[in-house]
């Protein structure tokens, strides 16, 4: 979601720095690429803090999204081309699903924000997961929700730990281009920058 229907990591990285400035964390930019981009909040929550309460971690976390979301509110938008791009999938009888390392109400606020709430035949954030990317959990689950085996599956990813639990799933992978090079990405199918790049013919011809 985040990285591919909204460009929203430059608000991410912004309100992460906030936050972990508060509680004494100055991440590198290498840092907040290794160490958080793609995972859970519980995941790179408990990393900087160590072990945390069930209670303190929950507080964290929504403290650390709340801020995202209030940052974001006045310049949230869609991909270019991502809802022509979902619809044109429903008309061809394509399911799509959302697959994140974000918290419900994220998927939510992007969702209605972005007027793409009910496109999605399959959502699971991450109280679907309990190991983030770049393990494949999350897209093996996606993919059984779908009821398709992941080598008819084409994951859309941003970040190198989603790139990498996408191929580690078994995935063909696009990467877009919001948050990384296609260097730094690594072993893509395709890559894009945005939706407006792409046509259903040039995903039927990954799966000959």
């Amino acid at each position: 979601m985040d990285g591919v229907i909204i460009d929203s990591n430059p608000v991410h990285k912004i309100a992460l720095q906030q936050f972990c400035h508060k509680y004494g964390f100055d991440l590198t930019e290498e840092q907040l690429r290794t160490r958080i981009y793609g995972r859970t909040n519980k995941e790179w929550i408990t990393n900087l803090f160590g072990s945390l309460s069930p209670e303190q971690l929950q507080a964290y976390a929504f403290e650390k999204e709340e801020l995202f979301r209030e940052l974001y509110l006045p310049t949230i938008a869609p991909l270019a081309g991502i809802k022509n791009f979902i619809m044109a999938l429903r008309q061809a009888q394509i399911p799509c699903a959302i697959g994140t390392s974000a918290p419900p109400a994220n998927v939510t606020y992007v969702l209605e924000h972005t007027q793409l709430t009910g496109l999605f035949a399959v959502i699971l954030d991450e109280t679907y997961v309990e190991h983030g990317k770049p393990n494949p959990e999350i897209y093996l689950k996606v993919a059984q929700a779908l009821d398709l085996p992941p080598a008819q599956c084409l994951v859309f990813e941003d970040s190198i730990s989603g790139v990498q639990a996408a191929v580690a799933a078994g995935c063909k992978v696009a990467g877009v281009l919001t948050t990384h090079t296609p260097e730094e990405l690594g072993k893509m199918d395709l890559a894009i920058t945005d939706f407006t790049e792409l046509s259903l013919d040039q995903i039927r011809a990954l799966f000959v």
